[in-house]
């Protein structure tokens, strides 16, 4: 059996990553592929929901441990990912490996560090970075933004970040992402169909 491909959505929040996510996987489903869907953060686990605190300022945790629940959190889907891509099934993920290297990175991480504590994950045949300047996603959202989405400089070195992972790593594509989102849509379906025909 022909093992399944991984797509990961990247970008700042509010880039369109949930609706292009969800697009691909009617649009994938549409050529008769079998799809599963994740979203990270995924709050409803007990990791999770410890990441959800610190993000609305209940925890304080330094950078390093807060980026160790984020990987420890794709870490308890793991084993489910991975029997999906055995079976051929193709997986799209809201947010993945790279999130945690941008994020961390802009918090002044070693990227490689980063990057090496998630060897254990499986790595995006795709990654679409959703490009976005901060700016515009606080225009997108100008209310309830949790701790990272209020900090413009912040998010300005993780977009940096992102783009630098695009340049550098193999299966990067990266996308306009302030456009109307029917256009988005036309350039991630147009990169992503193409792994599968």
């Amino acid at each position: 059996m022909t093992r399944g491909r991984l797509i990961a959505f990247e970008g700042l929040d509010q880039s369109g990553k949930q609706t292009q996510a969800l697009r691909l996987r009617q649009a994938l489903e549409a050529e008769g592929l079998q799809v599963v869907s994740f979203d990270f953060p995924d709050y409803q686990t007990p990791i999770g929901q410890e990441i959800g605190t610190a993000l609305k300022g209940g925890r304080a945790f330094p950078p390093d441990c807060l980026q160790l629940l984020y990987v420890a959190n794709r870490c308890e889907h793991r084993p489910a990912i991975e029997a999906a891509l055995a079976a051929g099934q193709w997986v799209v993920c809201d947010r993945w490996v790279a999130s945690s290297i941008a994020y961390g990175e802009a918090q002044g991480l070693d990227p490689d560090w980063l990057g090496l504590i998630q060897r254990v994950l499986p790595p995006a045949d795709m990654t679409m970075l959703l490009d976005l300047a901060p700016e515009v996603a606080a225009q997108r959202k100008q209310q309830h933004r949790d701790a990272f989405e209020q900090d413009l400089d912040l998010l300005g070195r993780v977009r940096a970040s992102y783009l630098r992972q695009a340049a550098s790593a193999p299966g990067w594509q990266v996308v306009d992402a302030a456009r109307d989102r029917d256009a988005v849509t036309v350039d991630v379906l147009a990169l992503a169909l193409a792994l599968a025909r």
